[in-house]
């Protein structure tokens, strides 16, 4: 699939995989977030191989993420979706849902 990217002022929201900090995420997704403690480095890995992905960056540094498990077609389930603490309160959380939707 082709890299889809939005920009917005110093933001920048990828589908680029390449861009994604697994040991960010998984630390986020493992230790802080409510639905996904103690999940494994391996699980985050093969979740996102097999998903669609949304990356938030603020230059190079990733500040957010969404995962899309879908079909391309008729189906899709956001699941994993966060914005760093230090993000947050700049829309950048209702930003990613509107990029993901227009997708």
């Amino acid at each position: 699939m082709a890299i889809t990217e939005y920009q917005r002022d110093d933001y920048l929201i990828s589908t680029d995989k390449t861009k994604l900090d697994l040991n960010l995420i998984h630390e986020y997704l493992s230790q802080r977030s409510y639905w996904a403690q103690g999940r494994s480095l391996v699980t985050v890995r093969n979740s996102i191989e097999h998903s669609l992905c949304f990356g938030v960056y603020n230059d190079t540094q990733q500040v957010g993420f969404a995962r899309v498990v879908t079909d391309y077609a008729t189906f899709a389930w956001l699941c994993d979706v966060f914005i760093l603490e230090t993000h947050q309160g700049k829309n950048l959380g209702k930003w990613l849902i509107e990029c993901i939707t227009i997708y």
